[in-house]
Protein backbone atom coordinates (compact mmCIF):
# COMPACT_ATOMS: atom_id res chain seq x y z
CA UNK A 1 0.00 0.00 0.00
CA UNK A 2 1.28 3.44 -0.92
CA UNK A 3 0.46 6.31 1.41
CA UNK A 4 0.30 9.88 0.21
CA UNK A 5 0.18 13.10 2.13
CA UNK A 6 -2.67 15.55 2.57
CA UNK A 7 -3.74 17.84 -0.28
CA UNK A 8 -6.25 20.68 0.06
CA UNK A 9 -6.98 24.15 -1.32
CA UNK A 10 -9.07 26.73 0.53
CA UNK A 11 -10.02 30.40 0.19
CA UNK A 12 -10.99 32.68 3.08
CA UNK A 13 -13.06 35.71 2.16
CA UNK A 14 -16.13 37.43 3.61
CA UNK A 15 -15.44 35.73 6.95
CA UNK A 16 -15.62 32.10 5.85
CA UNK A 17 -13.72 29.34 4.06
CA UNK A 18 -14.49 27.80 0.69
CA UNK A 19 -13.01 24.47 -0.38
CA UNK A 20 -11.56 24.69 -3.88
CA UNK A 21 -10.17 22.27 -6.44
CA UNK A 22 -6.49 21.47 -5.93
CA UNK A 23 -4.39 24.49 -6.87
CA UNK A 24 -7.42 26.58 -7.94
CA UNK A 25 -6.87 30.30 -7.28
CA UNK A 26 -9.95 32.27 -8.37
CA UNK A 27 -10.18 36.04 -8.07
CA UNK A 28 -10.99 36.83 -4.43
CA UNK A 29 -12.40 39.94 -2.78
CA UNK A 30 -9.94 41.62 -0.43
CA UNK A 31 -9.11 40.99 2.31
CA UNK A 32 -8.61 37.34 1.48
CA UNK A 33 -6.35 34.44 2.28
CA UNK A 34 -5.77 31.40 0.08
CA UNK A 35 -4.00 28.25 1.25
CA UNK A 36 -2.90 25.27 -0.80
CA UNK A 37 -1.51 22.24 1.02
CA UNK A 38 0.69 19.96 -1.08
CA UNK A 39 1.47 16.42 0.08
CA UNK A 40 1.67 17.35 3.80
CA UNK A 41 4.96 19.16 3.06
CA UNK A 42 4.16 22.61 1.65
CA UNK A 43 1.43 25.10 2.42
CA UNK A 44 1.37 28.00 -0.01
CA UNK A 45 -0.28 31.07 1.51
CA UNK A 46 -1.49 33.87 -0.75
CA UNK A 47 -2.88 36.92 1.00
CA UNK A 48 -4.33 40.24 -0.10
CA UNK A 49 -3.93 43.05 0.40
CA UNK A 50 -0.21 42.40 0.55
CA UNK A 51 0.87 45.38 2.68
CA UNK A 52 4.67 45.34 2.97
CA UNK A 53 4.84 41.67 1.89
CA UNK A 54 4.85 40.10 -1.56
CA UNK A 55 1.53 38.37 -0.92
CA UNK A 56 3.00 34.84 -0.98
CA UNK A 57 4.43 32.88 1.95
CA UNK A 58 5.09 29.21 2.68
CA UNK A 59 4.74 26.91 5.67
CA UNK A 60 6.70 23.66 5.95
CA UNK A 61 9.03 23.76 2.96
CA UNK A 62 9.25 26.21 0.08
CA UNK A 63 8.73 24.83 -3.44
CA UNK A 64 12.38 25.66 -4.21
CA UNK A 65 13.48 23.40 -1.34
CA UNK A 66 10.89 20.64 -1.78
CA UNK A 67 11.43 20.20 -5.50
CA UNK A 68 15.18 20.96 -5.27
CA UNK A 69 14.66 23.47 -8.06
CA UNK A 70 15.45 27.19 -7.71
CA UNK A 71 12.86 27.94 -10.43
CA UNK A 72 9.99 26.27 -8.52
CA UNK A 73 9.19 29.53 -6.70
CA UNK A 74 10.56 33.00 -6.15
CA UNK A 75 13.17 33.37 -3.39
CA UNK A 76 11.54 33.67 0.02
CA UNK A 77 11.96 36.63 2.38
CA UNK A 78 10.35 35.47 5.62
CA UNK A 79 10.80 38.81 7.40
CA UNK A 80 8.97 40.61 4.61
CA UNK A 81 6.17 38.04 4.54
CA UNK A 82 5.77 38.10 8.33
CA UNK A 83 5.37 41.88 8.09
CA UNK A 84 2.83 41.50 5.28
CA UNK A 85 0.84 38.85 7.14
CA UNK A 86 0.89 40.91 10.36
CA UNK A 87 -0.45 43.89 8.40
CA UNK A 88 -3.15 41.60 6.96
CA UNK A 89 -3.98 40.41 10.50
CA UNK A 90 -4.24 44.05 11.66
CA UNK A 91 -7.06 44.64 9.15
CA UNK A 92 -9.26 42.36 11.27
CA UNK A 93 -7.75 42.72 14.74
CA UNK A 94 -6.35 45.26 17.14
CA UNK A 95 -3.19 44.59 19.06
CA UNK A 96 0.57 44.65 18.86
CA UNK A 97 1.41 44.24 15.16
CA UNK A 98 5.14 43.83 15.87
CA UNK A 99 4.43 41.01 18.33
CA UNK A 100 2.10 39.36 15.80
CA UNK A 101 4.81 39.67 13.14
CA UNK A 102 7.30 37.90 15.44
CA UNK A 103 4.74 35.18 16.18
CA UNK A 104 3.93 34.59 12.50
CA UNK A 105 7.61 34.53 11.56
CA UNK A 106 7.97 31.29 13.53
CA UNK A 107 5.58 29.53 11.12
CA UNK A 108 7.16 30.63 7.84
CA UNK A 109 9.43 28.49 5.69
CA UNK A 110 12.62 29.88 4.23
CA UNK A 111 14.58 28.51 1.30
CA UNK A 112 16.98 25.78 2.39
CA UNK A 113 19.56 23.65 0.65
CA UNK A 114 18.21 20.07 0.67
CA UNK A 115 21.80 18.81 0.80
CA UNK A 116 22.04 20.32 4.29
CA UNK A 117 19.28 18.08 5.67
CA UNK A 118 20.56 15.38 7.96
CA UNK A 119 18.72 12.46 9.51
CA UNK A 120 19.60 11.90 13.13
CA UNK A 121 19.09 8.17 13.66
CA UNK A 122 19.26 8.67 17.43
CA UNK A 123 16.33 11.10 17.43
CA UNK A 124 13.16 9.82 19.07
CA UNK A 125 10.63 10.19 16.26
CA UNK A 126 7.79 10.03 18.78
CA UNK A 127 9.16 13.19 20.39
CA UNK A 128 8.98 15.24 17.16
CA UNK A 129 6.11 17.73 17.17
CA UNK A 130 3.41 16.84 14.62
CA UNK A 131 3.62 20.40 13.27
CA UNK A 132 7.18 19.71 12.15
CA UNK A 133 6.10 16.56 10.30
CA UNK A 134 2.67 17.38 8.88
CA UNK A 135 2.26 20.83 7.37
CA UNK A 136 -1.51 20.62 7.80
CA UNK A 137 -0.95 20.67 11.60
CA UNK A 138 1.33 23.69 11.24
CA UNK A 139 -1.33 25.29 9.03
CA UNK A 140 -3.99 24.82 11.73
CA UNK A 141 -1.72 26.56 14.24
CA UNK A 142 -0.87 29.33 11.77
CA UNK A 143 -4.56 30.02 11.14
CA UNK A 144 -5.19 30.10 14.90
CA UNK A 145 -2.37 32.66 15.24
CA UNK A 146 -4.16 34.77 12.61
CA UNK A 147 -7.38 34.44 14.63
CA UNK A 148 -9.11 32.54 11.83
CA UNK A 149 -11.28 29.46 11.98
CA UNK A 150 -9.85 26.28 10.48
CA UNK A 151 -11.38 24.88 7.27
CA UNK A 152 -13.54 21.85 8.00
CA UNK A 153 -11.21 19.39 6.22
CA UNK A 154 -8.32 20.50 8.46
CA UNK A 155 -10.16 20.33 11.78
Amino acid sequence: MFAVGFFGTYAYEHGSWKTLSEGELPPLDEPSLWIDIHDSDITSVVYAPVGPGSGVAYLGLTPRTYFENPNASDPTDVLREAAGLAAWWALHNSGDVAAKQAELLEFLASDENPDDFEWNEDEDVDAIDDGEVFVEVKTQRFLAALGLPVPYDLS
